[in-house]
């Protein structure tokens, strides 16, 4: 029997259309993926600081979670199962649930509009999206989770205005000086071995 390799073909040898390299990996276009990258770790930095010291803080940080409790246990959950979750799981531990969501949310923000560690921040601001618009709430949550599976997508450009550019650069700078030298050095060796012989 033949691979199924070789019936369907091979996923590596697979050539990426230039259109979808240019928006994963054009400069051009990483400004864009850096500037959604950014607004978006706005609107979480607000959400998380509402919730930390803001008109938010009594139900998330204080009084048991209460916010938390009560969404959860009157919010209209999208299947069945997850409101069994929200009830079983999520209204006995709203006190430390609402803590979590608060702070994550916050870090979320920070890293997005820093341009840090920007896949893990996109992805946590994806799962948060997840929970809560499988809790019932619209609101702006599919708009965040399409940037954010936007911004999952163009991971090389849309950080590259932020730290993780940065880093990355510093990173490719000491690469490239590091083989520029080893490969001066193995010339010279190559040259001496030539003139001892």
């Amino acid at each position: 029997m033949k691979q199924v390799t070789e019936l369907v073909g091979d996923p590596a040898a697979v050539q990426t259309p230039r259109v979808l390299q240019f928006l994963t990996r054009s400069r051009i276009m990483g400004v864009g993926w850096s500037a959604m990258r950014i607004w978006l770790g706005v609107m979480w930095i607000q959400a998380g600081v509402a919730k930390l010291w803001g008109a938010e803080n009594p139900a998330f940080l204080h009084n048991n979670g209460a916010g938390v409790a009560g969404f959860a246990a009157h919010g209209a959950a999208a299947y069945s199962w997850w409101g069994s979750f929200l009830h079983a799981f999520v209204v006995p531990n709203s006190g430390w649930i609402g803590v979590f969501v608060s702070v994550a949310e916050f870090l979320v923000g920070i890293g997005l509009a820093i341009g840090f560690l920007t896949p893990a921040a996109a992805l946590g601001g994806l799962i948060l999206n997840f929970t809560y618009m499988m809790s019932g709430t619209a609101s702006v949550n599919a708009f965040y989770m399409l940037f954010a599976v936007v911004i999952l997508a163009t991971w090389r450009t849309s950080g590259m205005i932020g730290v993780d550019g940065f880093v990355t650069g510093y990173l490719q700078r000491h690469r490239e000086a590091r083989g520029a030298t080893s490969r001066r050095h193995g010339l010279t060796g190559i040259v001496r071995h030539a003139q001892a012989a």
